[in-house]
């Protein structure tokens, strides 16, 4: 996979729908709290502090999922607002729990905030790649969209 920024870009594929997800409050009463969908908050608290990302100190991932020093800044600032919420409701509660907890819309205006500016970045990382010639298929000779 080709990619202008990250060493890690297949750990940026689910660490941007885990941010995106924690941006939308529909979406986390949607399918966080129906029990027969796969993602709910654990699944994206294990995609984003333990298995792709350390939101808690998310500084040793840039260049890796994380493009810039911004995007570092923001994730730090979701894990903060996330561990105020964690620590009040404690790391055990159900997921309504958090929902419903007053230091939620800080989780959901950190990741909002984050999500605007890592799918900014993707978007400059695959025009980038765009105007530097790559194509689709690789070695088709064709550029997205059907021009050559």
């Amino acid at each position: 996979m080709i990619d202008h920024g990250i060493a890690l870009p297949r750990f940026r594929l689910h660490v941007v729908p885990a941010v995106v997800s924690l941006a939308s409050p529909t979406w986390q009463r949607e399918v966080w709290l129906d029990r027969g969908q796969f993602e709910d908050l654990d699944h994206v608290v294990h995609v984003l502090f333990d298995d792709l990302c350390d939101a808690d100190e998310p500084e040793r991932h840039l260049g890796l999922s994380l493009r810039t020093e911004e995007e570092v800044a923001l994730m730090a600032r979701l894990g903060a607002a996330y561990g105020l919420v964690q620590d009040a409701v404690g790391a055990q509660a159900p997921d309504e729990a958090f929902l419903d907890a007053p230091g939620w819309p800080d989780v959901v205006s950190a990741a909002a905030r984050l999500a605007q500016v890592m799918l900014g970045n993707d978007y400059l990382a695959l025009a980038n790649l765009h105007e530097a010639g790559h194509t689709w298929p690789p070695g088709t000779g064709q550029v997205p969209g059907g021009t050559s």
